[in-house]
């Protein structure tokens, strides 16, 4: 088995950091939606801004301006406003690997989505 990635937020935004949850990140929905993360699908979080590095997993979030919310102990680890990098991982048999693409999108200091890659046979 080898790991690839499997969805990735690039340069996303913290909006919020709650260290009293009792943990995860909490991702709007509709970002979840279109690079397929599912809810409690463990990702690995990348602070751009202190190159902290920490899993955890993923909660739906329906606020669209509260985007990115560092919950429990992991929110101590960031601050409203760092960039982080939000990656998610898919196990696959090396000689099944035949020209996986992963969902990625890029957004913006507001986090807009200002491009997208969105895999072998995924509608964007």
């Amino acid at each position: 088995m080898i790991q690839l990635l499997k969805s990735k937020i690039h340069w996303a935004t913290v909006t919020d950091a709650n260290v009293n949850y009792e943990g995860s990140i909490s991702i709007y929905h509709e970002y979840m939606d279109k690079i397929g993360i599912l809810e409690y699908e463990k990702v690995l979080v990348v602070n751009v801004n202190n190159g902290k590095r920490f899993e955890t997993y993923v909660i739906r979030g329906a606020d669209p301006n509260n985007v990115f919310c560092v919950n429990g102990v992991a929110a101590r680890l960031v601050s409203v406003d760092d960039k982080i990098i939000i990656m998610a991982f898919i196990g696959m048999e090396a000689e099944k690997e035949t020209g996986h693409i992963p969902r990625v999108i890029t957004l913006d200091d507001s986090n807009k989505v200002i491009s997208g890659v969105f895999g072998r046979g995924c509608e964007q």
